[in-house]
């Protein structure tokens, strides 16, 4: 229970029509969630406008209501909060009805295109290992110590989000760390938190669907940095061209990471084969788990950050080289008969690059890559036919097929990837819709020695289509034909 008048402060109140003084039991931007005596907060969505259910609320039981515009009628011994931007208001009251949990935890928020979720693993797993009690909030899990939440969404709602840090507080934990998606930022699902540190990782083509330009995607991964307190850390790979735009108006101390140029926290792959890296990070080798030159800079990311959090360097990297990627990054399972097959996440075109360099890199050139790839449906529809003639490329044989085709037409989707393909190319690929059979059929394909790669869904368990998510998990299909 909360005092509405403490709720407000710093939510960008604009008018109060009534009492602001109401005891208030519960908070919810979800009409069908309103208990007696909650605080509703009205927010324009992509979906509906929860203006349009303010009456619908006061009739279950909202006694508060907080809104962009009031409406023509109001219900009495309701008090109306007018403010200037519902959703950021929504983040402030969050934190001060939890309160404000962020603030009693180190929290570390990593956004990027690629690399957040590895990212955010394996800094909970580092920090696990070091003694401490840690929170996770990321794509595959929300985690409080070894305790499992089902995650969703990459960042959860503002509600749910302090709900989660105040369980962590009430836990022990002195850390957590949470991949900020561009979504979040720009739909203010991460404010109102007080981040002790901020890392960026890269930028590439993807989310347009719903950025529309690539200009405001990267306005958007900015805006975290831009907001960062005085006391936070700012962490920014400068081998990615915007990695110094990232900081550029931040208050926050400012320290970069790099594998080709000068920066404050630098590494170097000496090996890299498929049983791990063997790395010089800032003049010390070590051996890990990872693979690829993409997991270097994850690796030294992860290092940079628990340097920046105080940690001791050696006891850091002795950590580190014990650490597994997380679930569905550049996963390997091995045949009886020496096939190796790969999942992983990579559903960019730039995602897509890495782990084929990757597996360019580290392969003998005796065998043959079959690379199994789709494309989401209701997702930017641009970087299909790239991502078909970046695998056509660089693979021996590529079997389109479907990812998650949502609403969409997976024959549609395939077609356009298709479209991308090079007339010299399309000798080497085939079509299959059912994704199944598509790995089904890479496996039967496959010789000894030979590599399958099976990209877009890592560690989904799930294919959704029309609206139904139907169990679905690479890893066993790839276990049962291989």
């Amino acid at each position: 229970m909360k005092k509405l008048s403490e709720l407000l402060n710093n939510a960008g109140v604009v008018q109060i029509i009534g009492d602001e003084n109401l005891i208030i039991n519960n908070i919810s931007f979800d009409s069908r969630k309103i208990e007696t005596d909650s605080l509703f907060i009205a927010i324009k969505g992509t979906q509906s406008d929860g203006h349009q259910y303010i009456s619908q609320t006061t009739e279950k039981g909202a006694i508060a209501i907080v809104c962009e515009e009031l409406p023509e009628k109001l219900t009495k011994n309701t008090t109306y909060i007018k403010v200037e931007n519902s959703s950021y208001a929504l983040g402030e009251i969050a934190a001060a009805f939890y309160d404000r949990p962020s603030e009693m935890l180190k929290l570390v928020g990593i956004t990027g295109t690629n690399g957040k979720t590895t990212s955010v693993t394996l800094l909970f797993n580092l920090f696990r290992a070091l003694g401490y009690n840690v929170g996770l909030l990321s794509t595959i899990s929300n985690r409080i110590n070894d305790t499992e939440i089902a995650s969703t969404h990459t960042t959860p709602d503002a509600i749910q989000l302090n709900a989660l840090l105040k369980q962590m507080v009430d836990l022990g934990c002195s850390h957590c760390f949470i991949e900020a998606s561009s979504h979040s930022i720009i739909q203010n699902r991460i404010a109102g938190l007080h981040f002790s540190g901020a890392i960026f990782s890269n930028i590439t083509h993807d989310h347009l669907d719903f950025h529309k330009t690539f200009a405001a995607y990267i306005k958007a991964k900015k805006l975290f940095f831009d907001h960062l307190p005085k006391e936070a850390f700012a962490l920014t790979n400068v081998d990615d061209k915007n990695g110094k735009v990232m900081i550029q108006n931040t208050k926050a101390s400012k320290y970069t990471y790099s594998l080709q140029t000068m920066a404050d926290f630098k590494c170097r792959i000496i090996e890299n084969e498929l049983n791990g890296l063997f790395l010089n990070i800032d003049g010390i080798e070590i051996s890990t788990r990872l693979v690829g030159s993409f997991n270097a800079y994850n690796i030294l990311a992860v290092y940079a950050a628990a340097i920046l959090l105080g940690e001791d360097k050696i006891e850091v990297l002795k950590h580190l080289s014990n650490l597994n990627a997380a679930e569905g990054r550049f996963e390997y399972l091995k045949s009886k008969n020496n096939v190796t097959a790969i999942v992983d996440y990579a559903h960019t075109p730039d995602a897509l690059i890495n782990v084929l360099k990757t597996i360019e890199a580290i392969r003998t050139k005796n065998e043959q890559l079959i690379t199994v790839v789709g494309a989401g449906g209701n997702r930017d529809a641009q970087k299909r036919p790239i991502m078909a003639k970046i695998a056509s490329e660089m693979s021996d044989m590529l079997i389109l097929t479907s990812d998650n085709p949502r609403d969409e037409n997976p024959e549609e989707i395939l077609q356009q990837m298709e479209a991308g393909i090079d007339i010299i190319q399309k000798r080497k690929v085939i079509t299959i819709i059912n994704r199944k059979e598509a790995i089904k059929t890479a496996c039967a394909m496959a010789k000894p020695g030979d590599i399958i790669l099976v990209a877009g869904k890592g560690h989904e368990k799930y294919q959704e289509i029309k609206g139904i998510k139907h169990h679905f998990d690479d890893k066993e299909i790839l276990t049962e034909f291989l």
